[in-house]
């Protein structure tokens, strides 16, 4: 699991950095500057629970339930930042990073989506890794 956090989070890291190159064509590049900050803490949050992971007793379903709810919060966090900042989008729960314009009841939908089961699998994952501690 290890090996598997550190990958993912290193994958993640590089896309966060990939992504700050984009800021500047972004409709709203101040939405792409949270994309790019979530990506790289994110990446860097996958790694240190990497490192963690030999001191976390857990079984091996709930080890892989809690991996599974925190990598998919960590890039559906970055995805849902960068697609907000693609679109204009993201109004109703990012309305510091939003602007004031609003995309298509489709795209608010997906980026509200995201960031609502994003919250809530990073509750629910890192509540079962201090579990493990």
């Amino acid at each position: 699991m290890q090996t598997v956090l550190f990958t993912l989070g290193l994958v993640l890291f590089l896309l966060g950095l990939l992504t700050g190159f984009a800021i500047p064509a972004l409709k709203n590049p101040r939405m792409g500057l949270s994309s790019h900050l979530e990506a790289v803490l994110n990446g860097m949050f996958l790694v240190v629970l990497g490192l963690l992971w030999p001191h976390i007793q857990l079984p091996a379903a709930w080890g892989i339930t809690a991996v599974a709810l925190i990598v998919y919060a960590a890039f559906a966090n970055w995805l849902a930042t960068l697609l907000a900042a693609a679109w204009d989008a993201g109004r109703k729960f990012a309305p510091i990073a939003a602007t004031d314009n609003v995309a298509s009841a489709g795209r608010e939908g997906l980026v509200g989506f995201l960031l609502v089961s994003l919250a809530v699998s990073i509750v629910a994952g890192v509540g079962i890794v201090i579990a493990g501690l």
